[in-house]
This record gives structure tokens, sequence and C-alpha cells, in this order.
């Protein structure tokens, strides 16, 4: 699985705008297969955060997701919106919890 965060500080004047957008995205993106979450989340400290947690299969449903019409569609209207954005990847470090 790969978790994505993509963390975007949106205009103030422009956060409403960027939350009706991203409600078809988020909509979609969960009917993609491979998909396992995607969600939106506001910084509690700070109202003009807006993060993206998505998590993924595999690398493979990312490319298709990022080829989707609605991504291709929504994402360029939302870069608009920020004035900076960070995304990162993250996969899951295998560790041994068992005791012996």
């Amino acid at each position: 699985m790969i978790h994505i965060i993509a963390k975007n500080s949106v205009k103030k004047d422009q956060i409403e705008t960027f939350k009706v957008l991203t409600k078809e995205l988020i909509l979609k993106s969960k009917e993609e297969e491979g998909c396992i979450a995607y969600d939106l989340y506001e910084d509690m400290n700070n109202p003009t955060v807006l993060t993206f947690i998505e998590i993924w299969a595999d690398e493979e449903a990312i490319e298709q997701h990022n080829k989707s019409e609605h991504f291709k569609k929504i994402v360029p209207k939302l870069g608009k919106l920020v004035e900076d954005k960070e995304v990162k990847l993250y996969k899951k470090v295998p560790i041994n919890l068992q005791t012996d």
C-alpha cells in the first residue's frame, strides 16, 4: 500500500471554492480500482491548510488515478487556488513487532 499526503496551503478567499471542487474528486476517486481511502483534512490550527490523505493499493493504481478524467479536470483548477503545495508518497516500513 502507498499513502499519499498532499498538503495544500489554500488562499484565504478560496477555501470554500477549494472544498466544493474536491467533492467530485473525492467521490470519483473512491470509486477507482485500487483506491483504499481518499479524504480531505483541515489543519486544526490553520484552516487554510487542507490536506488530502490517500491510500492506494499500488503504484499502478496511482498512475491510473493520475490519468483519470476527473483528476485531469479538477486538479489543475485546485492548483490555481493554492499558494503552496507539497505532495509526499509513503510506504509502510516492515517492522517485526513480535516478541520472542
